[in-house]
């Protein structure tokens, strides 16, 4: 059978094709998840899910230059431009609009600026919680400044607007970021760019200690089932880190520049990116081993069996779409929906909260 294709219009005189492996949508509905996407390049929040008839369910959104994403069936947590924007399951568990078993509806942003904001998460509380990019640091929201600064690595001497080291992957445990990534150890604007091949690090953050070095553009660091698993971009690989050891254990070669990661039970869901012709993304080890394995860069959401390092599952894009930012499971979702901007939909769904009337 060939693989399943859906086409999307986007922007004018522009498509969009996502085709899939066979079991791909199957994935999907059995794990009982759907999935939020996010490409900074064309300014998109995609919702992949499955239809009543088993094929591919495809939404999306006009955002932009989103990021970072955190999600729970409740809600959508998502990094734009200069805001963070919450958007909230409008709803009720077991009931559907028009086929869609989710709602997400824009409910409270937090104008942030532009920081540059990478990985989203939440807090203990609740709270989100980012990697700001362009200050080199961990931060949070605040009613009443940009941001609040939690977290910056021990190598950065001040808070500056200068991208010193390109801090961008952050890892949560227990509520708390525990580790964070960084492109290189420089402490002066923009001086990451020197370090791109081998100056990556991992760095504990409740130690402050840098845990793994000789990284290649590390991102999207993860914790799950008591073991940190992230992204080596720069040479194409999935892996874990060995932290007692300083080591990066390679489990899987993604053909394509690797931002994005969600972890479920036994599988990996890694957004890829084709690399940019600019100086950033070229001249990588990742170059030599798409060429060396006779590969072509692709755009994609790969699925990677932890147990094995197999590539079980894809999604593929093609056309108008050409980077992914981050990958997110959205739990007890089988087809979401949500509201844009962009219309006069968002005029016309109310929701009422509790109350005692």
């Amino acid at each position: 059978m060939p693989p399943s294709d859906t086409i999307l219009p986007s922007a004018p005189q522009a498509t969009l094709e996502i085709q899939t492996s066979r079991q791909f949508p199957n994935f999907l509905a059995e794990q009982g998840i759907s999935l939020a996407l996010t490409t900074y390049q064309a300014g998109k929040l995609f919702l992949l899910g499955t239809r009543p008839d088993g094929r591919l369910s495809v939404f999306e959104r006009t955002l932009e230059r989103c990021m970072g994403l955190h999600a729970t069936a409740e809600a959508l947590h998502v990094a734009t431009l200069y805001q963070i924007w919450k958007f909230q399951n409008v709803l009720p568990p077991g009931t559907t609009q028009n086929e869609h078993d989710a709602v997400f509806t824009p409910r409270m942003s937090w104008v942030t600026g532009d920081l540059d904001v990478h990985d989203l998460a939440l807090g203990a509380d609740g709270t989100p919680v980012f990697v700001n990019t362009l200050f080199s640091c961990l931060a949070s929201v605040s009613a009443t400044a940009s941001f609040t600064p939690l977290w910056k690595p021990r190598f950065i001497s001040r808070l500056a607007a200068e991208d010193r080291c390109h801090l961008n992957g952050m890892a949560m445990r227990d509520g708390k970021p525990a580790f964070a990534t960084a492109v290189g150890q420089s402490d002066v604007a923009d001086g990451w760019r020197e370090h791109r091949r081998s100056g990556g690090c991992l760095i504990d953050v409740e130690s402050g200690e840098v845990a793994v070095t000789g990284l290649s553009m590390p991102h999207s660091p993860r914790w799950h089932n008591g073991k940190l698993w992230m992204l080596n971009a720069g040479t194409g690989d999935f892996g874990w880190a060995d932290t007692a050891a300083g080591k990066f254990e390679p489990v899987a070669f993604c053909a394509g520049y690797a931002r994005g990661l969600s972890l479920i039970g036994d599988f990996a869901l890694i957004g890829l990116s084709l690399p940019r012709d600019n100086k950033t993304f070229t001249g990588l080890p990742l170059d030599d081993e798409l060429t060396r394995r006779g590969a072509e860069p692709r755009c994609a959401v790969l699925v990677i069996d932890l147990r094995t390092g197999d590539t079980v599952h894809w999604a593929r894009f093609t056309g108008v779409v050409t980077e992914l930012y981050d990958v997110a499971a959205i739990p007890g979702s089988r087809r979401p929906s949500a509201i844009g901007f962009r219309s006069d939909e968002i005029r016309r769904v109310i929701s009422i909260g509790d109350s005692e009337l």
